[in-house]
Formats: C-alpha cells, sequence, structure tokens
C-alpha cells in the first residue's frame, strides 16, 4: 500500500470530521460531526493550537489519523504527549502503519521532553489492545469518567 505520513493540513479537515466519526462509531461512541470542522481548525491551527494532528494519505483521500496533545504530570513533575487518537481505515490495518505513527510521536515527545506517551482504549477493542502490547506498551486498569458541564 502507497501511503505518506505528515503533519494535517486545514485542506484535511472535512475528510478528518469523517474519519473521526467512523473513529466514534468503531468505538460506539456518540459523535456529532457538527460543527467540527471549524472547532478542529481553531484548535490545530490557531494561534497556539491545543491540538496536533498527522494524517496518513493514499492518494488524495485521508485513511488514517493520529491526533495529540501535550500535558504535565503531577506525580512525575514532567511533560508527557497524550495521544487522544488513532484511527485508521480498515484496508489500511495491518501494514505497519500504527507503528509508523507511533514511532513518529515517539520522535516528537522525545524533541518536546516528555516522559512518555499516554493514552486509552476501550477494553472491547482487542485487537488495540494486541497491538499496544506488541510495541511494548504498559497497560493499566483504570476507569474514566466524564463529568458533562
Amino acid at each position: 500500500m502507497e501511503y505518506s505520513v505528515r503533519n494535517c493540513q486545514v485542506s484535511d479537515l472535512s475528510q478528518l470530521v469523517i474519519l473521526c466519526q467512523k473513529h466514534a462509531e468503531y468505538e460506539k461512541a456518540n459523535f456529532s460531526p457538527e460543527g467540527k470542522e471549524e472547532k478542529l481548525k481553531g484548535a490545530l491551527f490557531g494561534t497556539n493550537p491545543k491540538l496536533y494532528c498527522l494524517v496518513v494519505a493514499a492518494k488524495e483521500t485521508i485513511i488514517g489519523y493520529v491526533s495529540y496533545t501535550f500535558d504535565y504530570s503531577t506525580w512525575d513533575a514532567a511533560n508527557f504527549m497524550y495521544m487522544d487518537c488513532l484511527f485508521l481505515e480498515e484496508e489500511a490495518r495491518s501494514f505497519g502503519i500504527g507503528e509508523i505513527l507511533i514511532d513518529k510521536l515517539k520522535q516528537i515527545g522525545i524533541e518536546k521532553n516528555c516522559i512518555n506517551i499516554q493514552w486509552q482504549t476501550p477494553q472491547f477493542n482487542e485487537r488495540a489492545i494486541k497491538f499496544y502490547n506488541r510495541i511494548g506498551a504498559k497497560g493499566k486498569d483504570k476507569v474514566r469518567f466524564t463529568l458533562d458541564l
């Protein structure tokens, strides 16, 4: 499969929103695309970006993405990278692209003096858990809570 990995561009946003919706469906989560393109544009391309994103492009089509932020750990008293989303279209899986995306995040995290990359995935996403274990990640059993405001 021929593809490239690059930083997300403004012209990718409409396709990114579609992938976000597919990702949410895959994780059995609610998602509304309404207003997301404009909000993501501000978060990714504003004066002080809140979010960063790499996309996997096959010709003119975006077939995957990984988004991340930077945060600070109280316990470690250090910066860490938080991988918010990692998603590949079904036809893009099993080609090693996920591992390439993780390697790119590792490089970025090292450049930004992060001590680690953290993320989460639903317990039912066994394929992702096997992948994360295979690349040497360590899982922790925790319950994630969301409090609507």
